[in-house]
């Protein structure tokens, strides 16, 4: 962490001097949706934020959730977490984050609400396509750039949820049950390095308890580990409805309350703490703590001076951008006879089956849902790619329930309901599956008559959503059925899924020669997967999760709790994703960091430097096209006890070669190597030990 700037903090603490007990009770609570109190008289402005993991969201009323229905809150759709951790490129979070910043500056925010940087302990969690990895070291790796990206614009990050909120279901009020180690060892990281390494202005409180604590009050993981053991001077802001005690808030280092309802100043931070306060149940010099890391966070961002850089949002610059991320993102899961790249001159007429082809996402997902400039779909992508020479049909193939009217009440009034979330599972009445059946029927007929077919399925923001858990890894909307029966019509149809999560692919995966996984992936996301499927772009993308055959091969599942009751116990530990399938050895459908290429490389040469830390080894294209692999690092205990992962990933480097071109990469770890073992690979699947 930087050390304080000692000016600004004089400056802050000369306003504070000078505020009412009104004055400071009205920073520290949301007196609009998305704004906190301000003070005219000292120049003191309102603290502006926003949601904004994929993009700045779009504006609603003061005191509603009401769209303001103006045309000026369009903005660059950026590819999610998960398809950004799937690039294994910090440069490009860097500018992910960057982008991400510049528009939160160009609309007027002060803060921007990301990037969500919790661990995938279960691929069942709704909110999975918001944050990166099952792994902390690339969930870190990524998020302090991309944090530093989006500070440079004068905009806070606002990293989330902290800590271990890693389900929907009964989210306000499920109990955590977890052991030290794994906390510290699982969960804790990247928010450690968001806020130590990228100087994260703000943080955000979690909605769950922890070992018995709701996060937005706790005193273990707000005072003890975040203020005194990190030495955090940042701003804490609590998720939307997270704060349940007014003298238990006030007493901890949670800085401001928001929530979801507009009864401002009867939220716990506004008049119940004037009224603590004057009554002497709560001290007033906690208050004023909370109002100097707010002014400092001001100062900060120029907020009061004046000094402040503008932003802007919509151009050319941010959608190459977003398009170079999306490009990275796609991962080739099975290529078994090569059939990609396809060449546009060889192909006439192309059959492309699937509602994902022609399905856009951007205004879905809960708080992660925005306002897209445009957003090109898969099926928009290659008609665009093949142009006029090629005849590209469409059929739909299946479809989801049949589409309800839209609700009066925006979903976010009443998502403080019911725990605030709940585990959805997969429905469908006698009509919707005679309905499904004759459009299954009607796309094999067609398929027939096809050389060339591209299936394009996958999830959607009915499965990926904020409040809703999956009961299972199940692809929706009977497509299994479907995929079945394409491959047996046209074996070589090409299997592309569009989706947050890993899905279950065993009914037909061993059917699929040719298997393509694209997530959201921006406004470009379209083009982007076209550019791959056609060779245009050379795929580099690797699994930032394990693909489970199925969710009971996922320690959450098989030896903890998902999702629990009143409480859910994480008796897994630190077996985590990869962490446990590669001990326990439970074969996933494709591991962790997996993802081929359309050329080949090969390692050579490789070399320890133990004193530094560090692998170097040649990297070589042993192929005939420019692509880009990532050499990966793992260490493991030379005894292992089975108390700890067999191997951790602690270092990688993605590097760009020409065909036939050769480079020396060299990846440096952040632990020694002292009683360790070193593993280097291009995936989990893919190691050799090297010492």
């Amino acid at each position: 962490m930087k050390e304080r700037n000692q000016e600004r903090w004089m400056k802050a603490q000369s306003l504070l001097e000078k505020l009412t007990l009104d004055e400071k009770i009205a920073v520290v609570h949301g007196a609009e949706l998305f704004c906190t109190g301000a003070v005219p008289r000292l120049g003191i402005p309102k603290l502006r934020m926003s949601d904004g993991p994929m993009g700045v969201r779009k504006e609603f009323k003061p005191d509603c959730w009401a769209d303001v229905g103006l045309s000026d809150d369009y903005v660059t759709y950026l590819p999610c977490n998960s398809a950004l951790a799937a690039t294994w490129n910090r440069e490009l979070a860097y500018e992910t984050g960057s982008v991400l910043g510049e528009e939160a500056r160009g609309r007027g925010k002060d803060v921007i609400l990301g990037p969500g940087i919790n661990i995938k302990r279960s691929p069942l969690c709704g909110r999975n396509f918001e944050y990166f990895s099952e792994d902390p070291y690339l969930t870190k790796e990524l998020a302090v750039p991309y944090i530093q990206g989006v500070q440079q614009w004068d905009v806070a990050a606002c990293v989330k949820h902290f800590a271990v909120n890693n389900q929907e279901t009964e989210r306000l009020w499920v109990d955590v049950e977890i052991e030290e180690e794994a906390l510290r060892t699982i969960y804790l990281p990247a928010f450690y390095d968001a806020v130590t390494k990228a100087d994260s202005y703000t943080i955000m409180g979690a909605y769950n308890k922890v070992n018995g604590e709701h996060c937005c009050q706790h005193q273990q993981l707000l005072d003890d580990i975040l203020r005194k053991e990190w030495k955090y001077d940042g701003t804490v802001i609590s998720d939307w409805g997270a704060v349940h005690d007014t003298v238990e808030a006030a007493n901890s280092q949670l800085d401001i309350e928001m929530s979801v309802t507009n009864d401002f100043d009867q939220y716990y931070l506004a008049e119940p703490l004037k009224k603590a306060i004057t009554e002497g149940t709560v001290k007033e010099e906690v208050l004023d703590e909370k109002v100097m890391h707010i002014l400092y966070l001001m100062m900060r961002l120029h907020m009061i001076d004046g000094n402040r850089k503008s932003g802007t949002y919509n151009t050319e610059e941010h959608r190459q951008k977003a398009k170079m991320a999306a490009r990275e993102s796609v991962v080739l899961l099975k290529n078994d006879e090569k059939r990609l790249p396809l060449c546009e001159t060889e192909i006439q007429r192309l059959l492309v089956i699937g509602e994902n082809a022609n399905c856009a996402h951007a205004a879905g997902g809960g708080s992660a849902e925005i306002k897209a400039l445009y957003e090109i779909t898969p099926l928009m992508g290659i008609k665009k790619l093949l142009g006029g020479n090629a005849k590209v049909t469409y059929i739909q193939g299946y479809c989801r329930k049949d589409k309800k009217e839209e609700p009066e009440t925006n979903w976010q009034e009443t998502s403080l309901e019911d725990g605030g979330g709940k585990t959805t599972h997969q429905e469908a009445d006698d009509a919707l599956k005679e309905k499904r059946k004759q459009m299954r029927e009607e796309a094999l007929c067609v398929a027939k008559e096809y050389d060339h077919i591209i299936f394009i399925g996958g999830l959607n923001h009915d499965q990926d959503c904020e409040g809703n858990d999956r009961a299972d890894m199940k692809l929706p909307y009977e497509q299994d059925e479907l995929i079945q029966e394409l491959l047996k019509i046209n074996p070589h149809t090409i299997v592309t899924l569009v989706a947050g999560s890993p899905v279950e692919m065993g009914t037909w995966i061993d059917a699929a020669k040719t298997v393509v996984w694209g997530w959201y992936a921006g406004m470009e996301g379209g083009t982007a997967l076209a550019e791959v499927l056609f060779g245009k772009i050379n795929p580099s993308g690797k699994l930032p999760e394990t693909f489970y055959k199925t969710h009971l091969d996922c320690s959450a599942h098989a030896v903890g709790e998902f999702p629990g009751g009143k409480s859910v116990a994480y008796k897994e530990g630190v077996f985590v994703g990869y962490r446990y399938n590669d001990t326990y050895q439970v074969q996933p459908q494709f591991c962790f960091g997996h993802g081929l290429s359309y050329t080949e490389f090969a390692l050579s040469e490789i070399q320890v430097e133990a004193k530094q830390s560090c692998v170097i080894c040649n990297v070589t294209n042993t192929g005939d096209m420019t692509g880009k692999e990532v050499v990966q690092v793992y260490l493991s205990p030379k005894l292992c006890d089975k108390k700890q992962p067999v191997k951790e990933l602690k270092g990688f480097e993605k590097v760009e070669l020409l065909p036939g071109e050769t480079k020396t990469v060299e990846v440096k770890m952040e632990e020694g190597v002292e009683g360790r073992h070193v593993w280097v690979g291009t995936s989990l699947e893919r190691l050799e030990q090297i010492m």
